[in-house]
């Protein structure tokens, strides 16, 4: 193996583990929301049902929320996919908002759409 061949191997390993960090680091989990329960409602402005995770942007009284749920996969395995809620569907989501005061933003556990409730993570929730 040439010289040039091992810096080369070298630099996309460098490139595969920062571009890991990076996603680790833009993808916190729950550690960006508040420890206490949240329920907003609202009426469906958007959603987007793909990756990294599925978002809705739901109309509140005080203006609109970005509302993400889980992972595609986990959330149509709870349900909610396209076509069980529309843009102009009331929704109620519960979960943890942003602990940035300033931010319109939440993470919910549970979507309720139409009579339907979606608990996309259901460890989350209670009963």
């Amino acid at each position: 193996m040439s010289l040039q061949s091992l810096w080369q191997r070298l630099a996309v390993a460098v490139v595969v583990v920062v571009a890991g960090i990076a996603s680790a680091w833009a993808h916190h989990g729950w550690a960006c929301t508040e420890d206490e329960t949240f329920t907003l409602t609202g009426v469906i402005e958007d959603i987007y049902l793909g990756n990294p995770h599925a978002r809705l942007d739901v109309r509140a009284d005080d203006g609109v929320w970005q509302v993400d749920l889980a992972p595609l996969g986990p959330t149509a395995r709870a349900g909610f996919v396209e076509g069980v809620a529309n843009v102009g569907d009331e929704v109620t989501a519960i979960g943890n908002r942003s602990r940035d005061p300033n931010e319109r933003r939440m993470k919910a556990a549970r979507i309720i759409v139409n009579g339907n409730t979606y608990d996309v993570y259901p460890r989350r929730v209670g009963s």
